[in-house]
Order: C-alpha cells, then sequence, then structure tokens
C-alpha cells in the first residue's frame, strides 16, 4: 500500500487514489495546507495498483525536447487573453473541433483551483492563464480515462507532476491523447492562499475575478496580479492593481511551497508530455526578427516538443512561431528543468503563520536587499523607454 514517508516524494496528484479498486485511499490535508493519501488499512487488499501509479516509485532520466520553438498565436486578442502567446487555446479549439474534450485548471466558488474538463468552445475561457495554485486533480484521470476508451480525442494540461500522474494512472498509450504540461516554478499552499484571500476581503469587499498575469497595464513583461473586487464603500466591481503583491512575493521566494517542489521529479522532459509550454523570456534576443514583427509585450511562448504528435500539432495551428534552441530556452525560464531550493525560513514561516498576520509575516521574512530593488527599478524604467521609442518607431 502507498505510505507517504517522506512528504518530498509525494505531489499530491492523487493518482494513488483514483486507482484504487476498493475507494480505501482518501487525501487528508496537513498541518501547512497540503493534501496527502492515507490509506484504510483494513480495506485494502493490497493490490498494490496504488504504488504502481505513483510518479515518484519510478525515477526517470532528464530528456531533452526534440526541438524548440518560440511561438505565439496570430490572433491578437487571444494573445492578450493569454499568460503568453495563447498556444493552449490554439490546441484547445483544435481538440474540440474534433470532437474531443479539454482538461485544465479553473478557479472554484471559493477561488481555490480545480481540474475540470470542457466539450465547448465556451468553456475554455476559465482554463486560460496561469494560475500560482496547486489545482486539486479530482477524477479527473478517471474521467479522462473513459473519454479515451470512447474513442474521443482528449487534451490534458497540466503541471509536469500531474502529467507523470497521468501517465502512469493509464499504464499504457492512447493514439487519441495529447498532454501538455507547463513549466512549473512550484505549487504553493493552498491554506495560505486562502489566508491571503481572507485579509483582501476584509481590507476590499468581495472578490469577483482574479487574475495572476494581467496585460493591460505593464504589458507581458511586467505583469500584475489583479483582482476584481465588489469594494465595501461603493457597491461596484473595480480592479485593483497589486505591482508587488504580497502573495506572489512570497510565493517567487518559494516560502511555502510543496515539500515535493523542492526535489521535483517530472521537470526536464521526466513528465513524458507531448509538448511543454512556458514563457520565452528573452525571446528579443533569441528571436529578434520575430520580436519585432509583434507586438513583443503581449506575450510569446516557448513550446518544447517531446513527440511526434507534439509536433504535428504545432505545424498545423494559427500560429507564428521560429525554432529555437533548448539552451536559450532554459537560460530565460531556468523552471524548465531545474526546481526551487527549500530556504531557510520556510520554516520559521509555517510556524510564526499563526501568530503574525500574513502580510507582515511575508513582507518580513522576504526582505528583498536595497540594491536588488534599485537594479530592478532602473531595469523596469529601461525596459519602459525601450518599447516606448519601439511604438514611436512604428507608428
Amino acid at each position: 500500500m502507498i505510505q507517504v514517508e517522506d512528504k518530498r516524494r509525494c505531489c499530491g496528484c492523487e493518482a494513488c487514489r483514483q486507482v484504487c479498486p476498493k475507494g480505501c485511499i482518501r487525501m487528508v490535508r496537513d498541518e501547512e495546507g497540503f493534501d496527502y493519501p492515507i490509506v484504510d488499512v483494513d480495506r485494502c487488499i493490497e493490490c498494490h495498483k496504488c504504488e504502481r501509479v505513483c510518479p515518484f516509485m519510478k525515477l526517470d532520466a532528464p530528456r531533452e525536447p526534440q526541438a524548440v520553438y518560440a511561438a505565439c498565436a496570430t490572433d491578437e486578442r487571444l494573445r492578450e487573453a493569454s499568460s503568453s502567446g495563447g498556444l493552449f487555446t490554439l490546441l484547445a479549439e483544435d481538440t474540440l473541433r474534433r470532437g474531443g474534450v479539454v482538461f485544465g485548471a479553473r478557479f472554484d466558488e471559493t477561488w481555490s483551483v480545480c481540474h475540470d474538463y470542457t466539450e465547448t468552445i465556451e468553456g475554455l475561457a476559465p482554463f486560460r492563464e496561469s494560475k500560482y495554485l496547486q489545482s486539486r486533480i479530482g477524477d479527473s484521470y478517471r474521467q479522462a480515462e473513459q473519454f479515451l476508451k470512447e474513442g474521443r480525442p482528449v487534451l490534458f494540461t497540466g503541471t509536469p507532476c500531474q502529467i507523470k500522474g497521468l501517465v502512469h494512472y493509464l499504464g499504457r498509450g492512447y493514439d487519441n491523447l495529447t498532454t501538455v504540461d507547463v513549466v512549473c516554478h512550484g505549487v504553493p499552499s493552498p491554506m495560505v492562499w486562502q489566508r491571503y484571500l481572507t485579509t483582501l476581503r476584509a481590507k476590499q469587499g468581495e472578490i469577483a475575478g482574479i487574475t495572476f498575469r494581467d496585460k493591460s497595464v505593464s504589458g507581458w513583461r511586467r505583469y500584475n496580479f489583479v483582482a476584481q473586487m465588489t469594494v465595501h464603500s461603493s457597491g461596484g466591481n473595480v480592479r485593483q492593481f497589486y505591482g508587488d503583491n504580497i502573495y506572489m512575493r512570497g510565493f517567487l521566494h518559494d516560502l511555502y511551497l510543496r515539500p515535493s517542489c523542492y526535489a521535483c521529479m517530472a521537470k526536464g522532459g521526466r513528465s513524458h508530455s507531448d509538448l511543454t509550454l512556458g514563457d520565452y523570456w528573452g525571446v528579443e534576443r533569441t528571436c529578434p526578427d520575430l520580436d519585432r514583427a509583434l507586438d513583443e509585450d503581449k506575450g510569446t511562448s516557448v513550446v518544447m516538443i517531446h513527440s511526434e504528435r507534439g509536433q504535428s500539432l504545432l505545424e498545423g495551428m494559427p500560429c507564428r512561431y521560429q525554432e529555437t534552441n533548448y539552451a536559450s530556452a532554459l537560460a530565460g525560464n531556468p523552471a524548465i528543468e531545474y526546481t526551487a531550493a527549500e530556504p531557510p525560513k520556510r520554516q520559521l514561516f509555517f510556524a510564526q503563520l499563526d501568530a503574525e498576520p500574513l502580510d507582515s509575516l511575508i513582507a518580513r521574512l522576504t526582505v528583498i536587499p536595497l540594491h536588488k530593488r534599485l537594479w530592478r527599478q532602473l531595469h523596469h524604467r529601461a525596459h519602459r523607454v525601450k518599447m516606448r521609442l519601439r511604438r514611436l518607431a512604428r507608428d
């Protein structure tokens, strides 16, 4: 039976729970807010299926992609509505046009994130844009398997560990399955996220919408966290911009990631996905001709091809793309391959979480040195000037 003795060796994909023929595995939340499998030993029949599907029971060697591209949708409105280049939506629409099903992550009614599926173009909108949270996978693996057995095309997107969990759960290949993982920095504690939302509601009102990667004000390279609130004083929806959002600050300092994120065994092509999508940071240096031909601050995706299916899908999409190389993609986005280092103050954060307001605790444990703050300000000002000059030159 599955037993989690080291929390760094459980990513919470729930493959074990879904495969159990007796339904004797449940997910239990720990003191940090992460879910782990617990087995009812009295009902367990020792079939060992839970162990066979666990992504951490089989260690795979990293693999470099077959090809790497910088790409973005030709539809400018789609790029605006996407985290980077809009490639997920293009893949999803193609799957749906062929009578298929698309799985992705969306917000639920509590502004937590869960996995779900859609069979319509209209249902894609909640799956767009990045969500820096761990999605509850639920019964998505079971549902995907059922659709696959019915012969329907399935596009399944998720973090590398979620895709690896799906591959292990299925136990065989399907010609009608396309798997896409995203470049993942790590998944933060759902409990910390809910505590942040509690403080946000207390200050602003009720939440009407959340965007982690809003481009409308500062563009793709310097995006903003945006919460759309029903403000207590006005009763209307108001967009609130947080350039230095305290939750994102703690997340980017790796302060409250899941323990397995500090020892990820699914990065670097080990998830066995067909495609990997992410932001192509540094595309203006790697592909200057492509960058100049586009509105460069609306987002460009890095697309890493791991299979023939992935290559054929990219070639058939309405997008502009240019082949590049793995080294340049990795230089701009190290999270493709490298895991986050566990910060020395992580244990202190969780130890003090109930004793200090969340925003002041994160601020205290993530002090940015003065020289780094000054460098960032200069860098951002220089970038704004550069973008303004480019726009004037085009006009």
